[in-house]
C-alpha cells in the first residue's frame, strides 16, 4: 500500500488503499461498511444506516457557507470480483493488491475496485479534509450496486436532505454524465436429458480463454470477444459433424461482465480425435484472424479432463447449442439522439449446465424502455422456439437526461474555468443509480463525474493517476461554488 501513499491527492489515495485492504465484493460489503461507520463516528459525524444497509453521513457546512444548497456525494460500497485464471484470490477474505505502473494504478491479477472505490474514497476524503470548503454535506454509500442496485432500490424518501446529488461512478475524466441506460436481467432455462458416455470416447475439456473481458455497458461497443458465444459457435458447427457429446458447459461469472473464459467438457469418439484437434486449431486461427486487433491473447485449449458426468443426449445438446448460438450479443442499436452512444445492447453473461438444467443469463441495457422491451420479446421468442422457460426480472430505470439541469451547467462552467477546455456532456450506456434515486427524490438535481478507469469488471481494470488529481480538483471546486438556497 506504500506505493499509493506517495500519490496525490494523498488523503484520497490513502483512503482508497484502506478500501482495497478490506474485502468488499457484492454481498460481502459488511466489513467495509462497519469500518466506515466506526471511522465516521470517531470523526464526530452524524451517521446512520437504513433498512437495506445504505450508509448516510452528514458533515456541517464550512463556516460562512451554511446557506448553500445541501449536496450529497454518492458512491456504492461493492466491487466486481473478477480474477485471472492463474490468480489465487478469495475476494471474501483476501485484500486487493494495488500497484503503480507508470501513470496507472492496477491490481495484481484481479479487478482493482476503482469502480467505485475511487469515488467512495473521494467522498470520504472530502469528509476528512478540513481544507475543502462546502455547504451542508451528505455522503451516501449504497449497498450491492453491481449485482442489482439493491441499495438504490431500497432508498426511502425523506432520508436525504440534499437538493443536489453528485454521483461519483463515472469512468472518463473530461466527461460529465447527465443520463444513463436502464437494464433488466433475462434468463432462459432448458430441461436436459442425459445419457451414458459412449464407450471408447476420449473425455476432454475445451476452453476459450485469454479474452480481455470488461464492462458489459461501457465496453459493449468495443468489439471484444464473448467467451460464451465463441465456444458455442464452435460446438454448434462441430458437435453433430464429429459426434461430440457435451457433458458440461460453464462460461462467465457475472451478467454485467463480458465473459473472458468458457469451458466445455466433451466426449470425443476415438475415431474423430484427430479431426477434432484439427478443427480446434482451424477455429483458433479463424478467431485470431477475426479478433486480431482486439483479443491478442485469445487461446482455445484442449486438455484431458476425466469426468463421471453423463452426457446430454443429442436432442438436448442440439437444442441448447442452437439457443446459445442464436442468442444475440452486443450492440442492438445505436442512439439517434446521442451520437456515438449505444442505445440498446445485451450481454450473454453467464451460462451453466447443471444436472438436468441449462441456463443462459443475459443483461439487457437500453436508454429507452421500449428498447429493453424489444430485446425481452426477441429472447422470449427464441426461448419459445427452443422450448425453454424464460424469465425477465430486476428491471431498473434509466436516468432521463435533463438539458436544463442547473448542476450540470455549474459543473461544465467550473470545469472550463479550471482547465480551460470544454468537457463532453454525455449519456452513459451503463447503469448508474441516479435513475432509481429519482423515484424517492424526483426533484433532486443530479450529475455524475469521475476519473478515467479502463477495463472495469475485468482483471485489466486500471485507474489513471493524473485523472484522479483532476477529478479531485473538479469535485472540490464544485463544492466551493454551490449556490445559495
Amino acid at each position: 500500500m506504500s506505493e499509493l501513499s506517495q500519490l496525490s491527492p494523498q488523503p484520497l489515495w490513502d483512503i482508497f488503499a484502506k478500501i482495497c485492504s478490506i474485502p468488499h465484493p457484492s454481498f460481502h460489503e459488511e466489513q467495509l461498511a462497519q469500518h466506515i461507520l466506526s471511522w465516521s463516528k470517531e470523526q464526530g459525524f452524524w451517521t446512520e444506516r437504513d433498512q437495506v444497509g445504505n450508509i448516510l453521513i452528514r458533515k456541517p457546512a464550512t463556516s460562512g457557507m451554511e446557506n448553500r444548497k445541501p449536496v450529497a456525494l454518492q458512491a456504492h460500497l461493492d466491487m466486481v470480483p473478477q480474477k485471472n485464471n492463474d490468480t489465487v484470490h478469495d475476494f471474501t477474505k483476501d485484500p486487493i493488491q494495488p500497484w503503480v505502473d507508470g501513470e496507472w494504478v492496477k491490481a495484481r491479477g484481479t479487478t482493482l475496485g476503482a469502480d467505485n472505490g475511487i469515488g467512495m474514497a473521494s467522498a470520504l476524503a472530502v469528509l476528512a479534509d478540513k481544507n475543502v470548503e462546502h455547504g451542508p454535506l451528505e455522503v451516501l454509500l449504497t449497498m450491492t450496486e453491481e449485482t442489482g442496485m439493491d441499495g438504490a432500490f431500497g432508498l426511502q424518501p425523506n432520508w436525504l436532505q440534499a437538493e443536489i446529488l453528485i454521483n461519483t461512478d463515472s469512468e472518463e475524466e473530461g466527461e460529465i454524465y447527465m443520463g444513463c441506460a436502464g437494464g433488466i436481467d433475462f434468463t432462459s432455462t432448458l430441461t436436459l436429458n442425459r445419457e451414458a458416455v459412449q464407450a471408447g470416447s476420449k473425455v476432454v475439456k475445451l476452453t476459450v480463454k485469454g479474452l480481455k473481458g470488461g464492462h458489459s455497458g461501457c465496453d459493449i461497443h468495443v468489439g471484444l470477444g464473448n467467451a460464451n458465444k465463441l465456444l458455442a459457435r464452435f460446438l454448434s458447427t462441430q458437435s453433430r459433424d464429429l459426434g461430440l457429446q457435451l457433458l458440461d458447459f460453464t462460461g462467465g461469472t457475472l451478467r454485467n461482465a463480458i465473459p473472458r473464459e468458457a469451458f466445455a467438457t466433451l466426449a470425443v469418439p476415438a475415431a474423430q480425435l484427430d479431426a477434432f484437434h484439427t478443427a480446434v486449431q482451424t477455429y483458433l486461427s479463424t478467431l485470431q484472424n477475426e479478433l486480431a486487433l482486439k483479443e491478442k491473447n485469445l487461446a482455445v485449449v484442449v486438455e484431458d479432463a476425466p469426468s463421471d458426468l453423463q452426457a446430454l443426449d443429442s436432442a438436448s445438446r442440439d437444442r441448447f447449442l442452437a439457443l446459445l448460438n442464436s442468442t444475440p450479443n452486443g450492440v442492438i442499436r445505436n442512439s439517434d439522439v446521442m451520437k456515438g452512444v449505444v442505445e440498446t445492447s445485451l450481454n450473454v453473461g453467464v451460462v451453466r449446465t447443471e444436472g438436468d438444467k441449462a441456463s443462459i443469463n443475459c443483461l439487457i441495457r437500453s436508454l429507452m424502455d421500449s428498447g429493453k422491451e424489444y430485446v425481452v420479446e426477441m429472447l422470449t421468442s427464441l426461448g419459445q422456439l427452443a422450448d425453454a422457460q424464460t424469465v425477465a426480472k430486476g428491471s431498473y430505470p434509466g436516468w432521463q437526461p435533463d438539458a436544463t439541469s442547473p448542476v450540470m451547467a455549474l459543473v461544465r462552467e467550473t470545469y472550463e474555468s479550471l482547465f480551460n477546455r470544454t468537457p463532453n456532456i454525455q449519456v452513459i450506456h451503463a447503469g448508474l443509480e441516479c435513475g432509481l434515486f429519482k423515484k424517492p427524490y424526483p426533484d433532486m438535481d443530479m450529475v455524475s463525474i469521475g476519473p478515467t478507469i479502463t477495463g472495469p469488471h475485468s482483471p485489466d481494470e486500471q485507474v489513471h493517476i493524473g485523472s484522479v488529481g483532476l477529478y479531485w480538483q473538479l469535485l472540490t471546486a464544485i463544492l466551493k461554488v454551490i449556490p445559495a438556497k
